[in-house]
């Protein structure tokens, strides 16, 4: 029978983590790259903004009320998650999570600011990671905030977070209000990024393909991987990862379905010409991405590692929301990896990845 994790509460930490344990004499360190946190100063900043108080409005529309009604209860549990330290670092212990990387809750990527205050918006959250990171460093590293609907900001951005508060990257959603990630005008930032040779989380908000997902919470439950499916083909086959070969990109929820129809967009590339901008088939740079594992059944992280490769998998939660995986460890040793495949999974390759000590 198909086993899918639950995500319902946090319990006592799993023997997963006793597999894990040590090897080689040397303890690895589990890291959760997918999790979340929330600025009560950035919602001060946008506190009587016409796009803010448009927000419920935009959410019912895109959502419907039923889902919209469910989200404003299941906050009173995850909004206390997403601001205390305190229970943070419990639901992590209990997780079995030793490091997190913290990077912004994408309801506050509040791309419609004008420049003022997108300015005023990404310093408050990146202040609340930098604090987080700095009471608790053997806990915690942190992914910037970054103003993308200003290319040449969110790059001046980005350089301070990484040079000056040791941030590993930063998040961004799928569009920026309709535009694509791979138009030219995002140069300077995919530039900036790698050149700092940060990481770049693809966490999508929301879908532009509204009227058909509007019930039963498809907004979410397939619009969601759809859109960072459309983001990562956008990069692709727009030859963004061909000018920048060294962009370290991880993409949220297992990478959407893109790697379960990579003969597809391999076939589309060998018979369509306008496929034909990127250089190589798209299947190749599914091996040039990182994707979390947050995919809730085990056999199609299974086929994941197969298809992208077991180093390219790290370990998400997506904390702490309710479409997320919270036992992780338990999850990943399910998946029929071996035990060095799961430590892979599970601690090594976010070293790698982050340049975590």
């Amino acid at each position: 029978m198909t086993q899918v994790f639950s995500c319902a509460g946090f319990g006592k930490p799993t023997v997963s983590r006793l597999k894990l344990g040590r090897e080689g004499g040397e303890r690895l360190r589990v890291v959760d790259a997918h999790c979340h946190v929330l600025s009560q100063a950035t919602e001060e900043c946008v506190r009587g903004r016409p796009q803010k108080l448009a927000e419920p409005a935009t959410l019912i529309d895109m959502l419907g009320e039923a889902s919209v009604k469910h989200n404003i209860a299941m906050m009173g549990t995850a909004l206390p998650k997403l601001t205390s330290l305190e229970l943070r670092l419990a639901d992590m212990d209990a997780m079995g999570v030793d490091v997190q990387i913290l990077s912004p809750s994408p309801t506050q990527y509040y791309y419609w600011a004008d420049r003022e205050l997108a300015a005023a918006v990404v310093q408050s959250q990146n202040e609340t990671i930098a604090e987080a990171c700095g009471a608790h460093p053997d806990r915690f590293a942190g992914l910037a905030a970054v103003s993308l609907q200003f290319p040449e900001l969110a790059a001046q951005q980005l350089e301070y977070c990484v040079r000056e508060l040791g941030f590993k990257g930063a998040e961004i959603s799928s569009h920026v209000s309709g535009t694509e990630i791979s138009d030219p005008q995002f140069a300077p930032f995919w530039q900036k990024a790698e050149e700092l040779g940060a990481v770049i989380f693809l966490h999508p908000l929301g879908v532009t393909l509204r009227d058909r997902l509007r019930d039963h919470y498809l907004a979410n439950i397939i619009g969601v991987p759809l859109e960072t499916t459309i983001a990562l083909s956008h990069l692709i086959y727009g030859g963004v990862l061909d000018d920048y070969p060294g962009l370290k990109i991880l993409a949220a929820h297992g990478g959407g379905f893109f790697s379960h129809y990579n003969g597809r967009f391999d076939h589309g590339w060998e018979v369509r010409p306008e496929c034909q901008k990127c250089k190589h088939p798209p299947s190749e740079y599914l091996r040039r991405i990182h994707f979390d594992t947050i995919v809730h059944e085990p056999s199609q992280l299974r086929k994941l590692a197969d298809t992208v490769g077991v180093e390219r998998l790290i370990l998400g939660t997506d904390y702490p929301f309710d479409m997320g995986c919270f036992d992780p460890l338990e999850f990943v040793h399910s998946s029929g990896l071996s035990d060095e495949e799961c430590a892979q999974v599970l601690a090594r390759n976010a070293a790698e990845l982050f340049g975590l000590d």
